[in-house]
């Protein structure tokens, strides 16, 4: 075949990959939808997000504006009204805000706090494993013993030791995290790019003198992203426990910040008295966020991998 012939092939080819990813799209989609709890828990999870996003614009006010809270509406009970005629459904805390309010803005800190550790630590677990397994020898073993190193400690109990170093606040709390997760990205790489670096493609790398860092980055990274993505969302989760948890223990956020962990804190010493609402909405938000993102984990698990599904 000429090289002409060969050119005016390439639209062909292009059009045939688009065709293979359109309908291995439609193919993720279609087996994704059909556990409908699942969907159920995509739908709910993005429409916590939607809230968290947007809670400076559809929250009834802004429970961290001094202006706009009264304490002498503190504790009242759900479907309440102020003396100005403002209805908080869900009641208000101690200080006098607006539960409701106080939620939405506590989500939007909590998935930020989540997803922003996640994705960091993500890159740079994915970095080490990818490290580790390319090279093997030492560089393998020293790696390796540094995470078994980690894993061996509770993830508290390393967030607890750093923040009782660096303080409270976001940033500190976000570091915390990173030290927590890399690990565990590191590990699943690490796994998964061993499989990958015994085949023929990357054997075909090496014969044609690729650099280690194009090898790496193009050929072996895409091939270890499926399992990143399962073990992605159960971390995101992980990650907004512990940073409740945190929070909850006083170690966390401060309390100028909004988090579910605080407002739940917020309110336990009233729950004897028959004041639940102000921890127990907070704690129903978190728990239906970290449900509802395990479900979708668990469904992408599921259809990543065929082989593992019930």
């Amino acid at each position: 075949m000429s090289v002409t012939s060969k050119i005016e092939l390439i639209p062909e080819l292009s059009a045939e990959v688009a065709l293979e990813g359109e309908t291995s799209l439609r193919r993720f989609v279609s087996d994704f939808t059909e556990n409908k709890v699942a969907v159920g828990a995509l739908m709910v999870f993005l429409a916590i997000v939607f809230v968290a996003v947007f809670a400076s614009l559809i929250s009834p006010q802004n429970p961290y504006d001094l202006a706009e809270i009264d304490i002498l509406n503190g504790r009242l009970p759900p479907r309440s009204e102020s003396m100005s005629g403002t209805t908080y459904w869900l009641g208000t805390d101690d200080q006098g805000r607006d539960m409701l309010s106080a939620i939405f803005y506590g989500l939007r800190t909590s998935l930020g706090v989540g997803a922003m550790s996640g994705f960091i630590a993500l890159c740079i677990g994915t970095c080490i494993g990818l490290t580790a397994a390319y090279f093997g020898g030492r560089v393998d073993s020293l790696i390796m013993r540094l995470v078994d190193l980690q894993l061996s400690f509770p993830a508290i109990l390393i967030a607890l030791m750093l923040l009782a170093v660096l303080g409270k606040g976001v940033e500190k709390i976000i570091i915390a995290l990173i030290a927590v997760q890399w690990a565990y990205y590191a590990r699943t790489v690490r796994g998964s790019a061993l499989v990958e670096r015994s085949k023929d493609y990357i054997e075909a790398a090496h014969c044609l003198a690729f650099s280690n860092r194009r090898i790496v980055f193009r050929h072996l990274m895409p091939n270890v992203l499926p399992p990143l993505i399962v073990v992605g969302t159960v971390q995101v989760a992980h990650a907004i426990l512990l940073e409740s948890t945190l929070s909850f223990l006083g170690i966390g956020l401060p309390v100028t910040e909004p988090s579910l962990g605080l407002l739940i804190a917020n309110g336990f010493e009233y729950m004897l008295s028959g004041k639940y609402w102000i921890s127990f909405f907070p704690g129903v938000a978190l728990l239906i966020t970290v449900v509802s993102i395990n479900l979708v984990g668990d469904q992408l698990r599921d259809v990543l991998n065929p082989r593992l599904r019930r």
